[in-house]
Formats: C-alpha cells, sequence, structure tokens
C-alpha cells in the first residue's frame, strides 16, 4: 500500500473500535482500542485522542496491560507479530515475529515469559486452536517467538469465546453447542455439550464466555439471549448451572465487576444489563446506548466501565449504571446511502450515520463533530422491517441550506421527502424551513445546489433528478402566509424532460450559468436562467454512471463516464467530443479549488486512481491497487493552508486533499507525509522546549533562550549548529528513549563519550584555515565564486564548538582584514 515516490495510501479514520476488547490503564485515566492497523489511546476525562500507535502491518486483533508493567502494553495483530509498547510515550520495545495470524491475545500475571493466543491450525480450513508462545528474550528490538504448545484445539476464532478462570488456574473456551474447560495443574480437560435441537424459544449455541475473577463460576451467553452460570464443572458429570435470561436476542458480551459480586451482558438492544448476586430477579439498565453492544470492559479500580458498540462508538459508563461519556469515531453505518459530501463550513465529512442521522466527522481528531436527526423517528432494532432511510445530501456553497432526501419503500408503495434546512448562527446547527412529500413519483437518482457568491440568495437553485423521467428545479418563494413561522420556503419552478427517458446524475457548471443532467445513454446541457435545452450529448451504448464540469480554466468542458466503461470529454464550445478513454470509471469527482479531477475505476479486483485536467487526455498521476477494499465514494476536501510539493505530478494535491471511503467503511486518503509523521506521538516528533514543566527554571531557560535568539536576529549571526550532535546515535537514543528501558548507564557513557570525540582522520580547524590562507595568497586575484567554494569546504566543527560556543560566520571584508593582522611580523614584541 505505498504509492510510487512519496505519495502513499494511509488510512486516515474509520478503523473499527469493536475489533478487540478494550482495556483501562492501571489509574483508569486512559482507554487503549484497537482501531484497524493501529493502538489509539484516549483521555476518559477529556475524550481526547492522546496516541495513535502504529507498526502492524495488519489488524491488530488484541492488547493486554503487561501485568508486571502496568506501563506497558502488549498488541497482536493478523500480521503474526506480538508488540510490546511503552504507551505512555508510543514507542515500540519488543516486536516478536510468531510468524502465523494471530486472532485474539491473552496476559497472565502468572505467566511471566509468555502470552497465549489464537491462531489458525494448519493444514485444516476454519480450524483455530488456543496455544502459549514463549516471549523470547534478548537484547533487540525485534526477536523471533517460535515456542508455541498447544493448550486447547477446536476452539471459536472470536476473543470472546475463551476466557482465563481465577488467577490464571483454567482456561474456558466455547463454540457451537460446547464448552471446553481446561485445568493447567491437573492438566485435565473436561468438555460439557448441550443440545443441538432449536426450538421456537431456545437456542443453546454459545456466543460469549467469561470467567469468575474469585470463584470457580463460568458465564456463557447464548445465541437465544439466555445466560448460563456454570458451576462445579471440576466434575464432568456433577456440574451444574442456573439461567438468567432478558435479552430477547443473542447475548454479544459478558464481563464481570472485579470482586465478581456482579455480572454485565449487553446485546443488540442497545441496553446495558448488571445482574445483582447472579439473580434473576435483581438487575438494573442503562437503555439507548445507540447501537448493539459487541465488548464490555471493566476498569482495574472497578469505578468505570465502557462498552464498545458495532457503530464505532465507545461509551464509559460510571459504575453506578450512569451514564459518563462517549468517544464516537467514523460511525458504521449499515449502507452509507449519502456518499462523500464536504460541509462547507467545518470542513467535516457529512454521511449516512446513526439510522436516519447525519453525521459530521472530524478529519483531523478522527472524532464525530456532531450528529443531525434527518428522520426524526425511533428506529427499530429488528431484522425485516422496511423503516425510513437517508439516501441524498447536499450543501450550498456556504453552508447555509442543507438538502437531504428520505424514503421509505414497500413492497408497491414508495414514500419519499424532500427536507431543506437552513443553518442557524445562534443555535449553530440547521433548522428544518420546508419540507416536500413526494417531490418525484420515483426514486430521487441526483441533487445538486447552484449558488453563486456574488450574488443573494435569489440565485440559489435546488435541483433534483428522479427515475420518474424528469428532473425539477425548486427556488426559494417568501412565504406569504402571516402566521407562518419561516419568512421564506421552497416551491418547485420548472420541470425538465427528455424523451421520456429516466434521468440519472445532475449537476451545475462553475458560474452557475448551465445545468447538465444526464438522461440514460444522453447528456443534456441546460441554460439556468431560461430553462431551454442548448445541446445533448450522446454516447451509446452504455448508460452515463457520472459527470461534472471542469473548473477554471477547463470549464468549457464537460466530462461523463459511462457504465460501459468509458470516459469521454465534450467540448462545450463546438459541442463535440474533444476525447475519450477505455475506463471502467465508478467515481468522477472533480477538485473544487483547482482543475484536476480525479476517477477511480474497478478492475480485475483492483481500484486505481486517475488524476487529469480535461484538456489533458494523458493524466498527470496515476495510483495503482488503492487498497485491498473497493472504493465506494470520494471527496476533495479544500486544505486551510496550501500544501507544498515538491514535483509537477503532485499539484492536485496541493490546495485539496483526496478521501476515500471502502467497502468495509474505512476512510483512506493519499499522503505526501511519511506514516512516522502522520502519527506524529511523542517519541517520533519531539519538542522538548513544549515538554518542559512550567517551573522557574524552565521560564528562565525560555527567556534565555528568546534573548539569545533575538539578539543573534539583531547582529545578523548564522548560528552553525553543531554536525556530531545532530547526527550522534547515542544521543538520540538518550533523548528518545523512556529511563525505564534504557541500560546502564556504564554501558551508555562509553558510546556517548565516543560520540564526542573528533576523529583523527579530520583535520583540526586550525589546520584548514591555514590552508585556506595559503590558498587565499595564492589565488588572490581568482574570481569571487571560487572564494565561495573555499569559504564552504570549512564546517568541520573547532573543539570550541563542541563546548557550546558557536563561532560566527565573518564578513569578506572582515577576513581580508585578518590576512592583513597574520601576515604582519610581532617576533619584535618578545623582546619586552
Amino acid at each position: 500500500m505505498v504509492a510510487p515516490a512519496a505519495l502513499r495510501v494511509v488510512r486516515c479514520g474509520g478503523g473499527t473500535l469493536h475489533g478487540a476488547r478494550a482495556v483501562f490503564s492501571a489509574d483508569s485515566k486512559y482507554l487503549l482500542c484497537a482501531s484497524g492497523d493501529f493502538v489509539k489511546m484516549y483521555s476518559v476525562t477529556t475524550e481526547e485522542t492522546l496516541r495513535l500507535m502504529g507498526g502492524h502491518a495488519d489488524l491488530v486483533t488484541g492488547i493486554q496491560l503487561n501485568p508486571h508493567n502496568h506501563m506497558q502494553l502488549y498488541s497482536s495483530s493478523l500480521d503474526g507479530t506480538i508488540k510490546l509498547w511503552d504507551f505512555m510515550d508510543g514507542i515500540p520495545i519488543k516486536t516478536f515475529t510468531v510468524g502465523s495470524k494471530l486472532l485474539a491475545l491473552y496476559k497472565l500475571a502468572s505467566c511471566e515469559d509468555s502470552v497465549f493466543v489464537i491462531i489458525p491450525k494448519s493444514g485444516e480450513r476454519d480450524t483455530f486452536q488456543l496455544v502459549s508462545v514463549k516471549l523470547t528474550k534478548g537484547a533487540g528490538q525485534d526477536l523471533e517467538a517460535k515456542e508455541l504448545s498447544v493448550v486447547l484445539t477446536g476452539v471459536d476464532a472470536s476473543p470472546k469465546c475463551t476466557a482465563f478462570g481465577r488467577e490464571g488456574e483454567y482456561v474456558a473456551s466455547v463454540k457451537e453447542v460446547n464448552l471446553q474447560v481446561y485445568f493447567f495443574k491437573q492438566k485435565q480437560l473436561n468438555r460439557f455439550s448441550l443440545s443441538t435441537k432449536k426450538t421456537k424459544n431456545g437456542n443453546n449455541h454459545f456466543s460469549c464466555v467469561a470467567c469468575h475473577p474469585k470463584e470457580d463460576c463460568i458465564a456463557t451467553g447464548h445465541a437465544d439471549g439466555k445466560i448460563r452460570l456454570w458451576r462445579n464443572f471440576c466434575h464432568k458429570k456433577e456440574y451444574t448451572f442456573s439461567t438468567l435470561h432478558w435479552h430477547h436476542d443473542i447475548v454479544m458480551d459478558l464481563a464481570f465487576s472485579m470482586e465478581g459480586t456482579n455480572l454485565l451482558s449487553g446485546g443488540v438492544e442497545s441496553v446495558l444489563v448488571l445482574w445483582h448476586n447472579e439473580s434473576d430477579c435483581q438487575k438494573d439498565f442503562l437503555p439507548r446506548l445507540g447501537s448493539p453492544i459487541e465488548y464490555i470492559t471493566m476498569s482495574p479500580d472497578g469505578s468505570l466501565c465502557c462498552t464498545l458498540h458495532k457503530d464505532n462508538r465507545i461509551t464509559i459508563i460510571n459504575s453506578n449504571l450512569r451514564f459518563s461519556r462517549s468517544i464516537q469515531g467514523l460511525i458504521k453505518s449499515v449502507d452509507v446511502k449519502t456518499g462523500l459530501v464536504v460541509d462547507p463550513r467545518t470542513k467535516a465529512l457529512v454521511l449516512n450515520g446513526e439510522p436516519g442521522h447525519l453525521q459530521f466527522y472530524c478529519l483531523q481528531t478522527d472524532q464525530q463533530l456532531f450528529s443531525l436527526d434527518i428522520v426524526q423517528q425511533q428506529y427499530i432494532h429488528q431484522a425485516g422491517l422496511n423503516q425510513t432511510d437517508l439516501v441524498k445530501v447536499a450543501f450550498s456553497a456556504e453552508g447555509k441550506w442543507l438538502a437531504t432526501v428520505e424514503e421509505r419503500e414497500e413492497e408497491t408503495n414508495l414514500e419519499l421527502q424532500l427536507k431543506l434546512w437552513f443553518y442557524d448562527e445562534e443555535t449553530q446547527s440547521f433548522k428544518l424551513n420546508t419540507r416536500i412529500n413526494m417531490p418525484h413519483e420515483d426514486h430521487i437518482t441526483g441533487m445538486c445546489f447552484r449558488d453563486m457568491d456574488e450574488l443573494e440568495d435569489d440565485s440559489l437553485i435546488l435541483v433534483t433528478a428522479g427515475r420518474d423521467c424528469v428532473f425539477k428545479v425548486w427556488v426559494m418563494v417568501e412565504d406569504t402566509d402571516p402566521e407562518a413561522q419561516q419568512s421564506v420556503s421552497w416551491s418547485c419552478d420548472f420541470v425538465g424532460s427528455y424523451h421520456n427517458y429516466q434521468a440519472t446524475n445532475c449537476c451545475f457548471s462553475e458560474d452557475g450559468s448551465l445545468l447538465a443532467v444526464s438522461f440514460e445513454e444522453t447528456v443534456t446541457v441546460w441554460d439556468s436562467v431560461t430553462w431551454d435545452l442548448k445541446c445533448t450529448f450522446c454516447h451509446p451504448p452504455g448508460k452515463i454512471r457520472n459527470i461534472c464540469f471542469g473548473k477554471q480554466t477547463c470549464s468549457k468542458y464537460l466530462i461523463g463516464a459511462t457504465d460501459f466503461g468509458f470516459l469521454c470529454c465534450w467540448n462545450l464550445l463546438s459541442c463535440a467530443l474533444e476525447w475519450s478513454a477505455h475506463l471502467n470509471v465508478l467515481i468522477l469527482q472533480p477538485d473544487p479549488l483547482s482543475e484536476y479531477i480525479a476517477a477511480l475505476s474497478w478492475l480485475s479486483k483492483e481500484s486505481s486512481l486517475f488524476v487529469f485536467k480535461p484538456n489533458e487526455p494523458q493524466p498527470v498521476y496515476i495510483q495503482r491497487n488503492l487498497g485491498k477494499e473497493k472504493i465506494q465514494f470520494a471527496a476533495f476536501v479544500p486544505r486551510d493552508e496550501p500544501e507544498p510539493v515538491g514535483s509537477e505530478k503532485y499539484l492536485w494535491l496541493r490546495r485539496s486533499q483526496l478521501f476515500f471511503l471502502t467497502d468495509a467503511q474505512e476512510l483512506m486518503t493519499l499522503s505526501m507525509k511519511s506514516l512516522e509523521e502522520r502519527l506524529t506521538p511523542a517519541s517520533k516528533q519531539l519538542a522538548v522546549e513544549e515538554s518542559l514543566p512550567v517551573t522557574p527554571f524552565s521560564l528562565l531557560l525560555g527567556k534565555h533562550r528568546r534573548q539569545q535568539s533575538q539578539e543573534d536576529r539583531d547582529l545578523g549571526k548564522l548560528i552553525v549548529h553543531n554536525k556530531h550532535e545532530q547526527e550522534s546515535p547515542a544521543v538520540k537514543e538518550l533523548l528518545h528513549t523512556p529511563a525505564h528501558v534504557l541500560p546502564s548507564a556504564s554501558f551508555l557513557c562509553p558510546i556517548f563519550i565516543n560520540s564526542l570525540l573528533i576523529s583523527k582522520e579530520n583535520k583540526s580547524a586550525e589546520e584548514v584555515t591555514d590552508e585556506v590562507e595559503m590558498e587565499s595568497e595564492k589565488t588572490e586575484n581568482d574570481s569571487d565564486e571560487e572564494r565561495d567554494v573555499t569559504e564552504m569546504e570549512q564546517e568541520d566543527p573547532s573543539p570550541v564548538e563542541l563546548l557550546g560556543e558557536m563561532p560566527c560566520k565573518l564578513s569578506k571584508s572582515q577576513e581580508k582584514e585578518l590576512r592583513k593582522l597574520r601576515k604582519m611580523d610581532y617576533s619584535w614584541i618578545s623582546v619586552f
């Protein structure tokens, strides 16, 4: 996933937070979660992302605190490695290569030099086993951990289907209708099976397991919503279990409190259930958590509980079952139908969020800014129900108006609503202005605003296109009803059609004077003032999939892509085809701030990106193999400041950044920055001055540095930095490595001292100066260019420089005076 040259594809948000169970730090101040290929650390109090730890080459499948050092964290990944992190600094300490896909990770305090992982069984498909991995001890950072011992075979791949019991004395694993319990000291394996018969009110298939922290008790969740509590399972025939039942569907996860007095359960109902003393009669509820609960985690001190949800939400809950905080990333919607839309006001990405809601997602923080309820109906979490869904979104150019389309489809009936929202500056939110029932007789296929900045609101026009073979123009009119709450409302002003073909796409030219509407295989161009049909472009066979106008110097071109694999460029002045290319374009996305257009194609299970200008058929940039997933949508997001680019082929990234959403709803982007620069942990971009504590000494030091730098600027001096100090690996090691993982001082001291010494091969500063002086005597009449080259050769630092006193660079006139002084004979002064 690395692009040629300096450009690379990186995952910038939307990583699944429910990929593994989250863990709290020992002091419950931080929450650590697996998020795609990364491990994220959040502040529990501020909900802020403090660390983004990257290094794994595939999805992170498990994270566990090191029981023997609570400042360290283990993580496992599908890339076959286990990493040990200092998570406070975001630094990887060790990487252990196991060599097999790791699907889950468990760490016990009783096993100091080993961890437990779930891996696929070699040679057998869909068969997994729980193994113990001995973590090799060694001096290097990258180690191999090939010493594996099998604990259980035939386990489920899910991490919540295996749990370790009291002080690690036994391990319990569930799969289908079977429960396995293995006792480590006795080396005894007990198996228990339930009936495989599914009845109307019962399904015994296991879904999750949790073990009591103090007693020999195992809690299992089942597909029918029941919870079973198993006891006396050390005997194969004398075991007992009791049943708790509240959930109407599958139990997604279970967790005991730290003392084991309470049991927490969650499922598809989005309700957290607290069972007291393992009793069916004593239970409390925390409802309306938004989406199905995937994982439940307790903090080490028992004061907090965390739930991870299917829609990428983290909820932090107090021990008294009161909602505390919510951390929301990019919501995983059931189906993104709105595409990626950019809010002009906040530069946030806008798309489907919770059912019936629009989410405004901040790209910088990887968190949701806010959610707007569009449908305003209670969503029922039940499969098979036809519920109202949000399908189209469009913003006006300045973000004052928002248009949304929602639909609900029965077998023979379609319900459509077009809503127009106005942004209220006082409430800092959108307010509903106009609701239009059934704006079209069939599905709406396209929607766009015409908004010209130089004119007032009377230039604002909304166009919708539909399968009912028409496009409609909606304009604002003053409301004549004295009792109306709104001063303006929207109504239909014009209806257009073309030979009774279905309308599929619509877009306005940059100046708003032309409207392009595609009707199956034909593109029609209309005058936006008189609504006269100006010209048509036809490209059979194949329906028009996407259309867009060129921008700025390329505004005379119209671009279209067909579902038969053709990309066409038409000249609006000559009304002729300028050029065409055989390319299966799924997405056509113009940059609003430049002439560049991005075309994303899909061929042979591979996505490719082509960036071009309409006036040049040759692409300025091509990127093959954007990722493993098919790309659904793309959007250009304007930058706050233009990005400096080093090559002409990257000019299209200067003013806007391209983001795209995959089928797995992961947000990707193309970046010129390296992965290390993007992650920006303290270990990668150290700013020592900023990290100094606010003490009298630090304030004095900062004041002294500011004064010194100001004096240097006033005098026009050039400070020459010490090369050896900057390039010394010993100094970097000392500054960048936490104290608790550094080797002994006796080991580092010789390396540090040697790094400060000057090599014998280098000439001293005096010798270099003398050579320069002799050279200047011989070639006194040489050109200035040769003299400049001679001066640049004196770069080796002198011993004075190493002590911190930086010499200033002399001007040419000063050097001439110095040479004259050196030539003078001062031997006569020795007599005195």
